[in-house]
């Protein structure tokens, strides 16, 4: 039998628990008293749980600001019409290609004389090479000046190699937030409006071929198929 791996820890939590320790070591060191480095390193830890508390909470502020929460149960069409909002509302021209093939760009946008191709990527998991690829190789098609791929979640270890020896402007989750918070509050197009307003693309039952529309049960939103109850075939709208 081969040896079991060894489960990694928490580094942050590694981290504090070995500051914790020097603190109470260092002032038992200092006053030779147990008492008093057990109280001191206790205060340091209550220190640390209440900042841990509020960064934690600042971080929930800040995802339901965003509304990075819609943007997850969105379809890539969905994704795609926001995009072009926020981008528009940044003072950038956006023209959707959808309509007529989109040759490796969902969008291309324009500013101050420049033009940049977007590869938009609403995915449950991380973006893998081909997204970049294909946004590279829409530069030349749509004489662009660069590419972006802009995703609601991260980007494969090998994406983010090809992206930098090309060039390709990667825009993870975090990015896709923080562009989202630096705007004005009130250009700020709402990620639930958009979700609810503009339809998502169709959807075909994978199981009986029917339509599959959105739905709500105990645990939110998912799509189901139009066919129920005779077919009972369901997806996650995160999936």
């Amino acid at each position: 039998m081969g040896k079991r791996r060894r489960e990694k820890g928490d580094p942050i939590a590694e981290l504090l628990g070995a500051v914790v320790l020097f603190v109470f070591l260092g002032v038992f060191w200092y006053t030779q008293s147990f008492e008093m480095a057990g109280i001191t390193a206790g205060i340091v830890l209550g220190i640390i749980i209440s900042f841990s508390i509020y960064r934690s909470g600042k971080r929930v502020e800040k995802l339901k600001r965003s509304g990075i929460s819609d943007i997850d149960q969105m379809d890539g069409r969905q994704f795609e019409h926001y995009l072009g909002l926020l981008f528009k509302s940044q003072g950038y021209k956006v023209d959707v290609t959808r309509s007529t093939g989109d040759f490796g760009a969902d969008l291309v946008i324009q500013k101050e004389g420049k033009r940049i191709v977007v590869q938009a990527k609403r995915h449950s998991k991380n973006v893998g090479i081909s997204a970049v690829q294909e946004a590279q190789a829409a530069i030349a098609h749509y004489k662009a000046h660069e590419a972006w791929v802009v995703s609601n979640r991260g980007y494969t270890e090998p994406a983010v190699k090809l992206a930098a020896a090309n060039s390709v402007r990667l825009v993870d989750r975090e990015a896709l937030i923080e562009m989202i918070l630096q705007m004005n509050p009130d250009a700020i197009p709402s990620a639930e409006q958009v979700r609810r307003e503009v339809p998502r693309a169709k959807e075909k039952c994978k199981v009986c071929g029917k339509e599959m529309v959105v739905r709500r049960g105990s645990k939110g939103e998912f799509l189901g198929c139009t066919g129920y109850p005779e077919c009972r075939n369901t997806k996650s709208l995160t999936s």
